[in-house]
């Protein structure tokens, strides 16, 4: 088993928060540049709450994210895209591929379909 998976889920559920409030603080790191270093970005982590919990729309996860609808964060502070920084997002997508899989194999690890985590801890 991962060590990852060892965390319990309130361990878990503290670090995800804090990251989220630090992307929130460094708005100067834009959603391109950290799509063309880590191949996930503010959208990738609300579509992630959003498919954890489909009864969450994705502009409701956007929301809670950015802590302000997305339009608004946009206008405010994101900036055009270079041609480099499109290039290098490229490039680092392409070095997600198989990844989707990876993380399936670990949650069915993790939580196997028989016993998820809201059926045996109603109101997590």
């Amino acid at each position: 088993m991962d060590e990852l998976d060892k965390l319990d889920d309130a361990t878990a559920a503290k670090a995800f928060r804090t990251l989220v409030r630090h992307l929130r603080h460094r708005t100067d790191a834009q959603n391109i540049d950290l799509m063309g270093l880590a191949g996930f970005c503010r959208n990738c982590l609300a579509d992630w709450i959003s498919e954890a919990d489909p009864a969450i729309a994705k502009d409701e996860a956007r929301r809670i994210i950015y802590d302000m609808p997305f339009s608004e964060w946009k206008a405010q502070h994101q900036s055009e895209a270079t041609p480099e920084q499109l290039a290098r997002m490229e490039e680092s997508l392409k070095k997600n591929a198989g990844i989707d899989e990876e993380l399936d194999e670990a949650l069915d690890e993790s939580f196997p379909a028989s016993d998820p985590p809201s059926m045996t801890e109603p109101g997590r």
